[in-house]
């Protein structure tokens, strides 16, 4: 049937199906984000368990793909797996991803090899993982945005979008907790939620939109999966050091998969505009309020990614040692630390959504990007060893923003889709989101790396040969690649101890002096400046990207919801504008804003506004 579950079901009462479907959607969601993160914290227990030493030179590209391997498959599978749910029933591929993470959690946690095969078989597994997970991001807003009329989705996408981002900062979190005891529970913890859930969907949500079946596009998927991986892989491999440098851009094989991946996709988007079934139809992205949307999540979501990292990193590495914390427990600790964060997402997420609702995304959208960025502003200017309400109030400001801003844009941007392209737009607004994700890591550990490499030299030299480190040695040291040093203290390594370790020099040393460098106050205090100037170059980029983002959100027009029910007098046409004269992609009837397919005229009554589209009552002109 081709409606939504926002009607009434019996005798006038609201129908239960869209609280069902948001309660199950909200939970494969959380389950799928938390994954992207609960490993970086069981790192160093996972490979402890595989019995490798990740920070090993050779075992570098191991440790960089079970971190963001899983969001990089995520990212370059999700349009095509909405496409699939357009085609073949959203809720069909949701339920399959339910079934292909909870099989590859299984294996994970099987692991029965050791050394770089273990490493293997869990990059592997992960990647399995990805694919179910990205079966799950690419259509879980679909199926709400069919189950909910237009003037309730900002609430329901709130809810399971910022589901979905808290879920990457719990992970750090529930990582450590389930560390202390296995780190297997790590992968085991998804299989009875993947079990219920499972079960839950495959009983519960029913298909609501009608399928289109159409031949798929083999073309469109491998030039896309192939130009966003390249591309996705070169930026990542990007913070790996190359010849004397301390990053890879000067790698050539970067460089080439930079340029070749870039070039890729522009191949995929000519040949999308002639192919009579695209996996993607790009004459979505002529709909100012769709791609505003897509490009503003991009910026917002590079910013919020980079933030995660660095922050765990400044508590862990620095902060926590300094105030008594061993070097074990700090990334547990640093989870706990950033819970503000986290709450900010929750409190803003819901409450920023149901206004949305009534007032338009607008407003709301670019207000939390300019809150995000001032924060930003505020933990640049910050000391290294800050007092912890002030860091505290500035990333639950950080955290409101994101939840200010991912409601009301995400409602925005599939309420602005016709209803059978709603399952291809998830999955390409997933690709924005899980690409900005994956780049914000390559670029601000780029940023960081490099203010790292121009003052950490001279600084780390000084500070081992004053303890007694002979010279040879600490040049040596001081001059190894930031990225290890970072890493070690993302993952609760001691810096100075996983530093010297191969030169043998702590054991020839008095107990005095290796006891110096190897304690809690020596690494912190020596790196203190060359971190500092690190983060200002993060944090600056952060909140440029943030205000960008804003200004993109701020032209994205009035408030604007696509009416598969409006009738087309004038024939198929080719585009939506946001203006007067609207029209569709080809075959398509033009948009309005009095709801989409499903809702009645007694659930959103419209008024029209300056843009040729209309606004729902009780938004002052039209919404914004």
């Amino acid at each position: 049937m081709n409606g939504t579950a926002g009607t009434t079901a019996d005798g006038g009462r609201p129908d239960r199906y869209r609280w069902i479907a948001l309660s199950n959607t909200t939970l494969s969601m959380t389950m799928a984000t938390i994954d992207a993160s609960i490993v970086i914290i069981a790192m160093p227990a996972i490979f402890r368990g595989i019995h490798l030493n990740p920070l090993d030179p050779g075992n570098i590209s191991y440790l960089l793909w079970m971190i963001i391997g899983y969001l990089l498959v995520q990212s370059v599978l999700v349009v095509t797996l909405g496409r699939l749910g357009d085609m073949f029933g959203r809720v069909k591929i949701y339920n399959l991803g339910f079934v292909v993470f909870t099989l590859a959690s299984i294996a994970l946690s099987l692991d029965p090899l050791a050394g770089a095969d273990g490493a293997m078989w869990l990059i592997g597994w992960r990647i399995v993982q990805a694919f179910g997970g990205a079966m799950l991001m690419a259509n879980s807003a679909a199926i709400l945005t069919d189950a909910f009329p237009a003037n309730r989705r900002g609430m329901a996408l709130g809810i399971n979008q910022i589901a979905g981002i808290s879920g990457q900062f719990v992970g750090l979190l529930l990582g450590g907790l389930l560390v202390a005891w296995s780190w297997r529970l790590v992968f085991w913890v998804n299989v009875p939620i993947g079990l219920f859930g499972t079960i839950w969907a495959y009983l519960s949500l029913r298909e609501i939109a009608t399928t289109r079946r159409a031949k798929i596009d083999w073309l469109g998927n491998v030039l896309f999966v192939a130009g966003l991986g390249a591309l996705l892989v070169a930026i990542t491999y990007g913070i790996q050091p190359y010849g004397g440098h301390a990053t890879g851009w000067t790698n050539p094989w970067i460089i080439a998969g930079l340029a070749g991946g870039a070039a890729v996709l522009v191949v995929f988007c000519v040949v999308e505009t002639k192919i009579a079934e695209p996996m993607f139809q790009m004459g979505l992205f002529r709909i100012r309020a769709y791609a505003a949307g897509n490009a503003a999540s991009l910026l917002g979501s590079i910013a919020r990614g980079g933030l995660q990292f660095m922050l765990v990193i400044w508590l862990a590495g620095i902060w926590l040692p300094q105030h008594g914390y061993d070097f074990a427990v700090t990334p547990l600790w640093a989870g706990i630390y950033m819970l503000p964060l986290t709450a900010g997402f929750l409190i803003a997420g819901p409450i920023s959504g149901t206004l949305s609702d009534r007032y338009g995304p607008r407003l709301f959208a670019t207000a939390g990007l300019l809150l995000a960025a001032i924060c930003f502003a505020g933990l640049m200017l910050l000391p290294v060893n800050f007092s912890y309400w002030v860091f505290a109030l500035l990333i639950l400001g950080n955290g409101i923003g994101s939840g200010l801003f991912a409601s009301p844009n995400t409602s925005a941007i599939m309420s602005a889709v016709p209803a059978r392209h709603r399952g291809s737009a998830s999955g390409m607004r997933s690709t924005f989101q899980n690409s900005g994700m994956s780049l914000s890591i390559g670029i601000f550990f780029s940023l960081m790396i490099a203010g790292l490499a121009s003052t950490l030299p001279r600084t780390l030299t000084a500070g081992l040969t004053a303890q007694g480190v002979p010279l040879s040695v600490a040049t040596q040291v001081s001059h190894l690649p930031p990225v290890s040093t970072m890493f070690a203290a993302l993952l609760g390594y001691n810096p100075v101890q996983n530093l010297l370790a191969p030169s043998g020099v702590l054991s020839r040393l008095p107990a005095h002096d290796a006891a110096v460098l190897t304690g809690r106050q020596f690494f912190p205090h020596l790196i203190s400046a060359p971190f500092h100037h690190g983060l200002v170059i993060v944090f600056t980029a952060a909140a440029v990207m943030s205000v960008t983002g804003a200004l993109v959100s701020l032209l994205r027009g009035r408030r604007f919801y696509y009416d598969d029910k409006a009738p087309s007098a004038a024939g198929p046409v080719t585009m939506i504008p946001n203006g007067p004269g609207a029209s569709s992609p080809a075959g398509d009837p033009p948009a309005s804003a009095n709801g989409s397919a499903g809702v009645s005229p007694a659930e959103a009554p419209a008024v029209a506004s300056r843009d040729g589209a209309r606004s729902l009552p009780g938004a002052p002109g039209g919404g914004e």
